[in-house]
């Protein structure tokens, strides 16, 4: 049965943790991320594909910093936007090489924010370059940026990560899928944007790609939301002796273990979050791996999360 299916990839389809950050090194990991995206296509389902930046925009970011004698540096949005082309690039190239007979477009897309959430005031996102405790702090006084410690490994920039109030091209992907058309959008949750007297003005944030993915669930009418990661499954008591693989969940019970605390905040928390809200909708949620995602499709592998 052909179902509209809003697909979140992972940072790992695009660049491996350890892996140098080459052209040659993410085309590749994309081209086998395409190998399973065009299976679920040939199986005759409409597609919206959002994908990670977190690597790209912190290398984008870096090279800025080092040309900054001799070409201006440009804002945080700006890096956004030009991750979104050059991994729409790959993602699309590579597709169409698989499926020359679909048409595919990546869509620049910006997320729309709140310029009173809270995360604005309580910075917490790093991103961009590791430096010393002396040139954090000369970072912060000359730039005004807001810097913090990261995991032992040095200081880096902070920025907000406000909640996706709407997506603003939503009608653009909406007209793109009647028509038939394969769409890469809201590259790492799209580029942020506030709506000030009817105008957006881009702003230094970042926003996580599941919500993102969400809100776009939601926005185009998806059937499922499908959240690919690199495991095949969800668990509870993750890493001990009790692990337990979950396979299909009801929402109270999803609700029940995500109120336990049995997923952290810095992995697999937000994507079950997101899941539990798109099910609450009476719809489906799927979490897999990349090379599960056609049997997942089909309720045969994955972690389903249904309404």
């Amino acid at each position: 049965m052909k179902q509209r299916v809003v697909l979140a990839l992972g940072g790992n389809a695009i660049l491996q943790p350890g892996q140098e950050g080459t052209y040659d090194n993410q085309k590749a990991n994309i081209d086998t991320s395409s190998d399973s995206i065009a299976a679920i296509l040939k199986d005759g389902h409409e597609l919206v594909i959002v994908h990670g930046n977190g690597p790209q925009v912190g290398q984008i970011l870096r090279q800025n910093e080092l040309a900054q004698a001799e070409v201006p540096q440009q804002p945080l949005p700006v890096c956004s936007a030009e991750s979104q082309g050059f991994i729409g690039y790959m993602m699309q190239q590579s597709l169409k090489n698989r499926l020359p007979e679909k048409n595919i477009a990546t869509v620049l897309t910006m997320t729309e924010v709140d310029g009173q959430d809270p995360a604005f005031k309580t910075p917490t996102k790093p991103i961009g370059t590791f430096y010393s405790e002396e040139e954090s702090l000369a970072l912060a006084t000359s730039k005004g940026w807001t810097m913090g410690e990261d995991a032992g490994r040095g200081y880096r920039r902070l920025v907000p990560s406000p909640k996706p109030k709407a997506i603003v091209e939503v009608d653009t992907i909406k007209t793109l899928l009647a028509n038939d058309i394969v769409v890469i959008s809201t590259g790492g949750g799209g580029i942020p944007v506030v709506k000030e007297e009817e105008q957006f003005r881009g702003v230094a944030a970042v926003i996580d790609k599941d919500s993102s993915a969400l809100r776009l669930s939601i926005d185009v009418e998806a059937d499922v939301l499908m959240i690919l990661t690199d495991v095949p499954n969800v668990y509870i008591n993750y890493g001990k002796s009790n692990q337990e693989k979950l396979t299909a969940l009801s929402l109270e019970k999803a609700q029940q273990y995500y109120a336990e605390g049995h997923f952290s905040d810095g992995s697999m928390g937000p994507k079950m979050q997101a899941c539990i809200e798109f099910a609450s909708l009476g719809k489906t949620a799927i979490i897999c791996a990349l090379t599960d995602a056609v049997d997942a499709l089909a309720g045969k592998a994955g972690t389903r999360v249904v309404g």
